[in-house]
């Protein structure tokens, strides 16, 4: 192991009686062996009762119910990834908006508007990285500042057809590039452009 974190909302010091536990490990040899070793502690230590693997890139999160409805989560992430994910966000972001503008294209709009959707979830998970707020599930959406989700309420898919669509779709990616310029200006400076053509009716 070469780090380990407390994560969520202990971290954060939100914790009330419904959070749950969790924890992130920097692993620098095979993850397998400390999957393995972790999940025997919280069944033989713990009582742990059922557990699932929620895939996180090259990553796991393993999430263990504990007696008594409490959940831990615990995320296994090589030694060169453990840390903040925002590149990992923004990608997602952007492989997104280009599935949706593709959608569009093909006039499948149910689609486009489920990457829509996801693409606007990774910006306010961008937004809360970088204030310090939990990511996940937007569990941090409520905490961010009214006047960047204002612009992202925007962003909201109100009809299905193609034109609201594209205003959604531009939307979704100006916050997103205005969000990089706070979190990666480097980034931004490349992406802002095809971010604009990607949007161009």
């Amino acid at each position: 192991m070469t780090g380990a974190a407390v994560v969520g909302s202990y971290a954060a010091d939100r914790a009330d009686r419904w959070s749950d536990i969790d924890l992130a490990f920097g692993i620098g040899g095979p993850l397998r062996a400390a999957l393995d070793q972790w999940t025997d502690r919280l069944y033989d230590d713990f009582a742990a009762v059922h557990h699932w693997d929620l895939p996180f890139g090259s990553s796991v999160y393993r999430v263990f119910l504990l007696p008594d409805w409490l959940e831990a989560d615990i995320g296994f992430f090589p030694a060169a990834e453990f840390g903040p994910a925002s590149g990992y966000l923004a990608g997602l972001a952007w492989h997104h908006l280009l599935h949706a503008r593709t959608c569009i294209g093909r006039n499948r709009h149910w689609q486009a508007e489920h990457w829509i959707s996801a693409a606007r979830d990774q910006v306010l998970a961008l937004a809360c990285l970088r204030l310090g707020y939990p990511v996940g599930y937007a569990k941090g959406a409520h905490l961010l500042p009214a006047e960047l989700t204002a612009r992202l309420e925007a962003a909201l898919v109100r009809t299905l057809d193609e034109t609201e669509l594209r205003r959604t779709l531009r939307v979704t990616a100006d916050s997103l590039a205005d969000e990089l310029d706070r979190t990666d200006p480097s980034l931004a400076v490349r992406l802002r452009p095809m971010l604009a053509e990607l949007t161009a009716s």
